[in-house]
């Protein structure tokens, strides 16, 4: 090849490349048809998550105490409401936050650990009832709790003559209360979880003379961690914002839990302090926040690969 042909080629090449580059380039409803419509999509769920967030922070932040004139977000900002919700002494909100903090945590803890002791029994153990036995865990979760607020209230009075420690208005008898649904679905969702775990595992553990208790708590459970954490994030969620059960249990004021002592802030027909409710909610929410934070990492996991195999 001539040194002019080498020249001319790579003049060539440039001019050519420049016109390759529009064929290559997609029209804009080619990319809106394969994934602009996605981003379209996200964006729209986007906003209509964040704004009752925005709307909540706002009316907090509102000094005039109601919700009348703030349509418009954060058109009057002050502190004066977290400042009331912490310092009244009529509205025990450090009180509230400290029950609800115990009991959820008391009950998150526990109900994971019942959960994942009765999942490893049905995923390990073959014993005679088995099936129907997960089946009516689940079933009998089909019930609303509403059914047997009467029957729980009757049954915890009497327990109170006996054992005033764990009967009415008491957070002990709260939490004993919540614990009975501990089988719940929660242990259906570890079951599944439990049966991706290779059984290899536990026969080689056998093999080197370990027990079922020491198969579950050195190896099982380091396994299952992400469960661990789906089931005890939803478990806290599900206590602090449990109402039925807790409203009627518990009767001081100083006893209540957060959304107990929160919902009579607006029950009130001619005075709704829709100011404080916000801040308090608002408050209320930093502790789920921070757990789902620290859990975040376990979340998808723990979801998803317990579908894999039942």
């Amino acid at each position: 090849m001539t040194d002019t042909s080498v020249i001319r080629d790579r003049v060539a090449a440039p001019s050519e490349q420049h016109e390759a580059e529009p064929a290559r380039r997609r029209s804009f409803g080619r990319w809106f048809g394969d994934t602009g419509w996605r981003h379209v999509v996200a964006i729209v769920v986007s906003v209509f998550a964040v704004f009752p967030l925005l709307y909540v922070l706002s009316a907090s932040l509102n000094p005039r105490g109601t919700l009348t004139g703030t349509n418009q977000l954060f058109a009057q900002i002050g502190i004066d409401s977290y400042v009331r919700m912490l310092t009244d002494p009529q509205v025990p909100y450090p009180m509230w936050f400290l029950n609800t903090l115990i009991v959820a945590s008391v009950t998150g803890f526990t109900m994971v650990f019942i959960g994942a002791l009765a999942a490893y029994a049905f995923s390990r153990m073959r014993f005679s009832g088995r099936r129907v036995g997960l089946i009516t865990i689940v079933v009998v979760q089909m019930f609303p709790q509403l059914l047997a607020v009467v029957a729980i209230f009757l049954m915890m009075s009497s327990i109170g003559d006996w054992f005033p420690g764990i009967g009415l208005n008491t957070l002990s008898g709260l939490i004993l209360i919540y614990l009975g649904g501990a089988l719940g679905v929660n242990t259906y969702l570890m079951y599944g979880f439990f049966n991706t775990i290779p059984k290899e595992i536990d026969e080689a553990a056998k093999i080197d003379g370990a027990g079922h208790a020491r198969i579950f708590f050195t190896i099982i459970l380091r396994l299952v961690a992400p469960i661990l954490a789906v089931v005890g994030l939803l478990s806290f969620i599900g206590i602090v914002n449990e109402y039925v059960i807790a409203s009627v249990m518990l009767i001081d004021p100083e006893k209540q839990t957060l959304v107990v002592g929160l919902t009579k802030l607006v029950s009130n027909p001619r005075y709704a302090d829709w100011s404080a409710f916000s801040a308090g909610a608002v408050m209320a929410a930093v502790p789920v926040v921070v757990l789902f934070l620290l859990l975040q990492k376990y979340i998808v996991g723990g979801l998803t690969a317990g579908a894999t195999k039942g």
